[in-house]
């Protein structure tokens, strides 16, 4: 349908053509409009299957999550193809496990495909595997004496298969609980391990994003160094802990509101660490021409605040633990000196300065909206759950102190025009903020929130 129109201010000029056919919805295709009527029916399929242990409020969070998707997928078509890539994964290995009589997850030990692919603990350590190869491709393409086209596409691809077993794994795990009682099914995002998986695929995910958006892969090895420290404390979680075990939810988290709050959550902290590692590229572009060791030495000072994991857990884990630690900070050392000897090198492959400083800013703000919801949220499920909105626990209080570290810096920067490099030390401090958030209320201090101690 066309109309055509006169210039108001000037009706002697020629008169302009509206094409309707350049809307939003005229743009989809077939391959859109089929995964939409694929989301609705998955949607309508599961409400009506697993109806029965969902609470209305369970049910509307469904019903809205039907159109989110399909304008997710419409909105970027990498996703489509995710969410059917784990939707296909899930199914299969939904149907391994049901073989109509009794002793359904003893099949993840006999079951080929549950056994070494798609039992929720193999899929989760493909995921870790597959994130830490994602990470060594993207630093071979940074770091080779070409384009390293070739190398860093292969860290994208792993990164993109990491986060489908990662997703397929935290879908499998959630039909495991239920498998063990319909009192003890939950949605897999209630403990560290479990929390650690939604960091590793939700800040992937968003880097993703922002690669295909920027067109340029230069900053995946920084990103995954992230993504990979966090697989590390998972695979010594996991051993040390026996974490993989599926545990019935404390009362405090029998909520509705922790399949809203939590997510968001972790978007805030997925984020957060993006812009923080996109931060360190922006100071080692800067830095680049400096050859005074003495000038770098805050960036050595970066590299052992990023490297404290080891010995913060060297003391708690005993034994061999403490080696896995050390051996574990030896690598971060040998990481972060190398980054700093190849910083030449590494800054002529990075997008210009203006370029990071955009990412970072627009990580920064993505974070801070959804950390601002799930921060309502939480106020939200305290008052259901111990009767006031606010009562300054641990985990409160520093929950505070990262909204309003990023508030002070969005302000900064939109009232203030702050950039550069103030804008980036401030960035890389936040990450230090949101790990003790994240970390470190759980280890040091106990409160109402003390169910994720370590």
């Amino acid at each position: 349908m066309n109309t055509t129109t006169a210039s108001p201010s000037n009706p002697s000029s020629a008169p302009r053509t509206l094409t309707l056919e350049s809307g939003f919805f005229a743009r989809r295709n077939a391959f859109d409009w089929i995964f939409a009527a694929i989301v609705l029916a998955g949607g309508l399929f599961t409400l009506h299957r697993y109806g029965a242990f969902m609470d209305v409020y369970e049910k509307g969070i469904l019903i809205a999550a039907m159109p989110f998707f399909a304008w997710l997928g419409w909105f970027w078509r990498p996703a489509a193809r995710l969410m059917l890539a784990v939707a296909v994964l899930s199914l299969l290995a939904l149907a391994s496990y049901q073989n109509g009589g009794q002793g359904e997850l003893e099949r993840a030990d006999n079951v080929f495909w549950l056994k070494y692919f798609l039992s929720s603990q193999s899929a989760i350590l493909w995921m870790s595997v597959l994130f830490c190869m994602s990470t060594v491709f993207y630093w071979i393409g940074t770091l080779s004496r070409g384009e390293g086209v070739a190398m860093s596409r292969v860290g994208t691809r792993l990164a993109w298969v990491a986060v489908t077993m990662a997703l397929t794994g935290t879908m499998v795990r959630w039909y495991e609980s239920y498998l063990i009682g319909t009192d003890i099914g939950h949605i897999p995002v209630s403990n560290l391990y479990e929390v650690f998986v939604l960091f590793c695929w939700l800040t992937t995910t968003f880097y993703l994003y922002y690669e295909d958006h920027y067109k340029t892969r230069a900053l995946g090895g920084f990103v995954m160094l992230v993504v990979s420290g966090a697989v590390g404390f998972l695979l010594w979680y996991t051993v040390a802990r026996e974490a993989q075990e599926i545990q019935p939810l404390v009362p405090a988290l029998k909520s509705w509101w922790m399949k809203l709050h939590v997510p968001a959550n972790f978007i805030g902290y997925g984020t957060f660490a993006l812009s923080a590692m996109v931060a360190f590229a922006y100071l080692i572009k800067q830095q680049a021409g400096e050859t005074r060791w003495v000038k770098l030495a805050p960036l050595w000072l970066l590299g052992i605040v990023l490297c404290f994991e080891p010995i913060v857990f060297r003391k708690t884990a005993g034994g061999n633990g403490s080696a896995y630690w050390m051996v574990y900070f030896g690598l971060s050392a040998l990481i972060v000196a190398g980054i700093l000897a190849g910083r030449k090198r590494i800054a002529a492959k990075l997008p210009p300065l203006v370029v990071l400083d955009d990412m970072m800013y627009k990580a920064i703000a993505v974070g801070f909206a959804f950390f601002t919801i799930a921060t309502v949220l939480g106020a939200l499920w305290a008052a259901e759950a111990w009767g006031g909105y606010w009562s300054w626990d641990p985990k409160e209080t520093w929950a505070l102190i990262v909204w309003l570290n990023y508030a002070a810096w969005l302000h900064m920067r939109l009232m203030k025009g702050l950039r550069g490099t103030v804008s980036a030390w401030w960035a890389l401090g936040g990450l230090a903020v949101t790990t003790f958030a994240f970390l470190g209320v759980n280890m040091f201090l106990s409160g109402l929130h003390s169910y994720g101690t370590l």
